[in-house]
């Protein structure tokens, strides 16, 4: 797997070393002034990891065109070269989440090996019944898990099935399982029948997981379905997830809301139910737009991430979120994309890391609101760039992961093997 020569990385950190040595010792007495631990909060940022998309390092688009970049990944081993690259600079991105049938190959141990080659392994699987494939015998134009037709169903079910038997091969433990199902018409679908019809269909897949998987249900407020979708919000979602058993968790995407909803409290009725999945990270201004992590909205995650550190530090029943990218890169080089989200994600996590919890907790009980807004602004707004570099450093990844990239030449060199790929299609994919 051809990688960054590491040679390369210790030549762009020599240069920044002694900086980043210099910043790190002076947070670190910032902090101690606040009677907190650089170091334990060091381990904790280096033992945190988001998962890679496996589609992510291609370009996106929109509904209406598609403007492939240089060097796209023509097959799932390009891809896991890419992602290999991206954890190897940036440190943060140990796992990579598949979806079939787009990462079909031949030989699933040969694409095993290959991860475990770059450093990687798998993290949940991704099912796909809201697009047709070539070859498919029955449309899913009107749904899928939810269609009317049972035949339809079944092939649906029988995708999902096959997902779980792909991934047990990988050493993944989840299928998320995200469907377009509903309706662009009022009257053109009996939502109740709908709803009943998406129980059915996942409970059969609901029973081929594996005793030590957990299967995500994912929501989206709309679209493709833009009037009623079957799985539309957390309260569809959790009533399915509680509906199929203790394995099944609903799985939240920062862009499947509802404008201004408030997703940090959604994530804790989720957190008190055992019921949260995880995440699917990234930012959107209006709708699920897939924007990078923390562009548009970071004090937006920072306060999701108050919630999950809050509920880690209070050991939370059954807390165990997963993490993953989840963008459409149409103007960036998506490898710098997912370096720089995966970075502000981490990023996140240590500045909720820096709330006093003691303080916090006494503040509410106070109902001091003024204090209890403080000490989150307070944690949010320091700068933890130097702990960031320090981890990266002391992992063996890039300080300036961004420049060592781009000093690296690797997507011209990547543009000579792969064959351009022609534009002008439309999705997101």
């Amino acid at each position: 797997m051809k990688t960054i020569d590491p040679s390369l990385i210790a030549a762009q950190n020599d240069k920044l070393a002694r900086h980043v040595h210099h910043d790190y010792e002076h947070l670190g007495e910032q902090l101690a002034r606040r009677n907190i631990d650089i170091e334990t909060v060091r381990a904790r940022v280096a033992a945190f990891g988001v998962a890679i998309p496996s589609w992510g390092v291609g370009t996106g688009g929109t509904r209406f065109a598609r403007f492939p970049g240089q060097g796209e990944p023509r097959h799932v081993f390009d891809k896991l070269q890419d992602c290999a690259v991206i954890q190897q600079l940036g440190r943060a991105t140990p796992t990579v989440s598949l979806h079939i049938p787009w990462d079909r190959c031949s030989d699933w141990s040969e694409l095993r090996q290959a991860a475990e080659a770059g450093g990687l392994a798998f993290d949940a699987m991704n099912s796909n019944t809201f697009s047709d494939q070539p070859g498919q015998p029955l449309s899913y134009k009107f749904g899928s898990l939810t269609h009317v037709d049972a035949a339809v169903r079944e092939q649906a079910v029988a995708h999902n099935l096959e997902c779980i038997a792909i991934g047990r091969k990988l050493g993944s433990k989840a299928l998320t399982v995200w469907i377009g199902d509903g309706s662009n018409f009022p009257g053109q679908q009996h939502f109740r029948r709908a709803f009943d019809r998406y129980l059915d269909s996942t409970r059969q897949i609901y029973a081929g997981l594996p005793g030590d998987w957990r299967m995500f249900l994912e929501h989206k407020i709309c679209e493709p379905a833009f009037y009623a979708t079957v799985i539309q919000d957390w309260g569809s979602s959790f009533l399915a997830a509680s509906a199929l058993g203790p394995q099944a968790q609903c799985l939240v995407d920062l862009g499947h809301h509802a404008p201004n909803v408030n997703i940090e409290l959604i994530v804790a009725r989720l957190i008190a139910a055992g019921k949260l999945a995880g995440f699917h990270f990234n930012d959107s201004k209006y709708g699920d737009d897939d924007l990078d992590a923390g562009s548009v909205s970071p004090y937006r995650l920072f306060l999701v991430f108050n919630e999950l550190i809050a509920a880690e530090h209070e050991q939370a029943t059954g807390f165990d979120p997963a993490y993953m990218l989840d963008q459409s890169h149409n103007v960036t080089d998506p490898i710098e994309s997912l370096i720089s989200s995966a970075a502000q994600v981490q990023r996140t996590c240590a500045q909720a890391l820096l709330v006093d919890r003691a303080a916090l907790d006494a503040a509410q009980h106070a109902n001091d609101a003024l204090t209890a807004t403080g000490l989150l602004q307070k944690a949010f707004q320091t700068d933890v760039t130097p702990l960031l570099q320090r981890v990266r450093l002391d992992a063996g990844g890039a300080i300036d992961p961004i420049a060592t990239y781009r000093a690296s030449g690797y997507r011209q060199r990547v543009a000579e093997e792969r064959p351009a790929v022609k534009g002008g299609s439309g999705g997101i994919v």
